[in-house]
């Protein structure tokens, strides 16, 4: 093979890796916000619809005319899923509370029906809807706070490109229930956003089984799957922790997971997806981990200054490191110590109770990282937590 055709073939490898690890990153990807990512995607899409669906049984969607990709990531969530919720597009960034999420899910319903809308009109067909609904509390778009509810879940489905802002803004509708907005609807994209294996309409209601329904996934096999199936699976679900979690221990795996960690056909296949994805993979005793060198596929960072939160966690890990399991009421004192240190520092936390929350809040970023578990009254570094150990600096004589 030529030089040239030798840097072509590396070229194209380069791509696809960065292209999977900007979807796992971003899973859904719009030429109008990233118009380089979306060429990349749309130009190597035929690789990556194979690559997802062998190592992770995920479903990619690309849509050249209507300018965006979707990766449909289905299958019932890891350990720390729960930890990425929906958030706030306006100043805030908190995190989208039950009442957002039932009026996303009104919206996003009420907005299949016309490719064209005003917010006062869809604001009275969520009206509509909420009350024929048993369970869903009535919608009063008179009450400030229900408004800027309302404002949220719309400005989500404006990020996601599922609306688009014609005329008028949508924040206009926080101070007046008479505001003027218009959107036109890519009903196509609105649909795209649901990732459930299972149409919600089509499950059968909580009590019977519903919420497990909804992520069930035929292929492999239900109740009674075949051995090939039982494979498929524990590869599948095994890439997708690996993919969508910071460390994977080998005490949190399945038995199916373990053992196909531990087999030669698996060890095989994951140091394959990791290469081709342009990925890190560490293998050790306690467990598995995935390393992006660009940091492309990750959705949050750790360690950070984004956040006092991020701050504090990374100050308090090196104290659950070299301490050992410590109590929770010592990292209560750890984090009250540090807000008398600086007192101009986490001015959110500077008062009466600042303390435990600070740490409350440092504790949730370690478990999210997996860096730290909390058994009890007891907390624990966990084995990914060594590699940030302050180390002792060396003078070498000259």
């Amino acid at each position: 093979m030529s030089s040239l055709a030798n840097q072509l073939v590396r070229a194209e490898k380069e791509e696809i890796a960065r292209a999977i690890r900007t979807l796992l990153g971003r899973p859904l990807v719009s030429r109008h916000d990233d118009p380089a990512a979306f060429d990349l995607i749309r130009k190597r899409r035929g690789p990556l619809i194979q690559w997802f669906d062998y190592f992770c049984g995920w479903r990619l969607v690309v849509e050249p005319r209507q300018g965006y990709a979707r990766l449909v990531k289905t299958g019932p969530p890891g350990p720390r899923a729960a930890s990425r919720p929906a958030r706030r597009r306006r100043t805030t960034r908190a995190p989208f509370d039950r009442r957002r999420y039932t009026l996303l899910c009104l919206c996003s319903a009420e907005l299949l029906t016309s490719p064209v809308t005003t917010i006062g009109m869809l604001a009275r067909r969520v009206v509509q809807a909420a009350a024929v609904e048993p369970d869903v509390p009535a919608f009063d778009p008179v009450r400030n706070e229900e408004r800027a509810a309302f404002v949220d879940a719309v400005k989500l489905l404006e990020h996601y490109g599922a609306v688009t802002a014609m005329d008028g803004v949508t924040e206009a509708y926080l101070g007046d229930e008479d505001a003027k907005v218009l959107y036109r609807v890519d009903t196509t994209r609105v649909i795209r956003l649901l990732a459930a294996p299972v149409p919600p309409s089509g499950a059968r209601p909580p009590g019977e089984g519903g919420p497990a329904e909804l992520t069930a996934e035929a292929r492999y096999g239900g109740d009674e799957p075949t051995g090939t199936q039982r494979a498929l699976w524990a590869r599948h679900s095994l890439i997708r922790r690996l993919l969508d979690e910071p460390v994977v221990y080998r005490d949190e795996l399945t038995p199916a997971q373990s053992a196909y960690a531990a087999s030669l056909t698996g060890c095989r296949l994951l140091r394959r997806a990791a290469e081709e994805a342009g990925f890190v993979l560490e293998e050790r005793a306690e467990g598995l981990l995935l390393v992006d060198p660009d940091a492309i596929a990750t959705d949050t960072r750790f360690p950070d200054d984004g956040s006092h939160a991020k701050v504090a966690a990374l100050l308090m890990l090196d104290l659950l490191v070299t301490s050992g399991p410590v109590t929770a009421g010592r990292l209560d004192a750890e984090a009250a110590r540090l807000l008398r240190r600086f007192p101009q520092w986490a001015r959110a936390y500077q008062s009466d109770g600042g303390g435990p929350r600070l740490a409350a809040d440092a504790l949730e970023v370690l478990t999210q990282f997996g860096l730290a578990r909390r058994s009890g009254d007891q907390v624990a570094a966990l084995p990914a937590a060594a590699r940030y150990r302050v180390g002792r600096a060396v003078q070498e004589d000259s």
